[in-house]
């Protein structure tokens, strides 16, 4: 039994492709493979493979949500210009609350790459008491936004640092990381002493 709450999270990739099985889905091993080092929390996951259909796309969001009561939905693809992508649009649709700061963040890490950065449309909202996030769809720009770039001069924050404080704030579990992959920020007034586990 884990001394650290436990927590749900849902895994969404968005891929006409991938859903038919047209090619491997590689979104969600990627954002598990993360997580899992991430996090010391124990996850209990719920995956979802669906086509860039926005219906479909919010109607799977509300059920992790909703239904399924996740803590945090993370999603991966459907957020560029083209004309079938859509998550962005999806995921608005279900807001309570817009969370910017996410995805500025995410295209400031990615513009350390790439110019066409800014063609991205990702977003973060809240719904009920879950954090969704948009999240790029190749498994190395996840793992760079997600965790930042920690070497560069300056460091740029990745977005997860910020997700623990978060989810406290919604009424969620309280997520805990492995400092050596992402270094969770919290004000001292919202830290738990540190344990062992």
């Amino acid at each position: 039994m884990s001394d650290f709450d436990p927590v749900r999270i849902g895994v969404v990739s968005v891929s006409d492709r991938a859903s038919t099985g047209a090619y491997e889905d590689k979104g969600i091993p990627a954002l598990k493979e993360w997580l899992g080092r991430a996090l010391r929390n124990p996850i209990e996951w719920h995956a979802r493979l669906i086509p860039d259909e926005q219906e479909q796309i919010s109607g799977a969001l509300r059920e992790l949500v909703d239904a399924v009561a996740c803590d945090l939905v993370l999603t991966t693809g459907g957020t560029g210009p083209a004309p079938r992508d859509v998550t962005p649009e999806a995921t608005l649709a279900v807001a309570d609350k817009v969370m910017p700061g996410f995805g500025e963040q995410m295209r400031q890490i990615s513009l350390a790459f790439v110019p066409t950065a800014i063609l991205s449309r990702q977003v973060a909202v809240i719904r009920g008491r879950a954090l969704v996030i948009n999240l790029p769809g190749q498994p190395k720009s996840i793992a760079e936004t997600l965790q930042g770039l920690p070497q560069a001069t300056p460091p740029v924050h990745g977005i997860f640092a910020a997700v623990p404080y978060c989810v406290d704030l919604i009424g969620g579990p309280y997520l805990e990381t492995h400092d050596a992959v992402c270094r969770a920020f919290r004000p001292k007034s919202a830290q738990r002493p540190p344990r062992s586990g």
